[in-house]
């Protein structure tokens, strides 16, 4: 997943540093219209490399920017489990382990105030089987 993050890491940098040296204070505003900015150029970015296979049983097909949250989708084939099932037994475990790799792995984002969605949909029934929304706070909670 780590090579996900190296053309955001990037669009981050190229766009930060054409900041003037003068107005690296910004007005509340300005950040936002700007974290706005670097979400829509890294997803535009990262959306060139997709459908891209995680593993066996999962696909990363979207990734879109709504406002200063990027939005990476996901399709899981579960079967022969079903949706409900997997609902129950696998949110805790996943809900944890995308946490903590979006906290290591995403932190200039997240210290930019760039929030970071991940939605996981059946491949079968394209039914959403998990939701997580990560941000500064949670990651600074988590890493705790």
């Amino acid at each position: 997943m780590k090579f996900l993050f190296a053309p955001l890491l990037l669009i981050f940098s190229v766009y930060a540093s054409n900041i003037p040296l003068q107005s690296r204070e910004i007005s509340p505003q300005n950040m936002k219209k700007q974290n706005k900015e670097i979400a829509k150029l890294a997803a535009q970015e990262l959306s060139k490399a997709l459908p891209s296979t995680i593993d066996k049983y999962t696909k990363l097909i979207s990734i879109k920017a709504n406002d200063t949250t990027l939005i990476y989708i996901f399709e899981i084939d579960i079967s022969p489990k079903s949706d409900e099932s997997v609902k129950k037994e696998d949110h805790g475990r996943m809900k944890e382990a995308v946490t903590l790799g979006v906290c290591r792995n995403s932190k200039r984002f997240l210290d930019a105030d760039i929030s970071i969605q991940y939605i996981y949909n059946s491949a079968h029934s394209k039914s959403e089987l998990f939701k997580f929304d990560i941000n500064k706070e949670i990651c600074f909670n988590t890493l705790q």
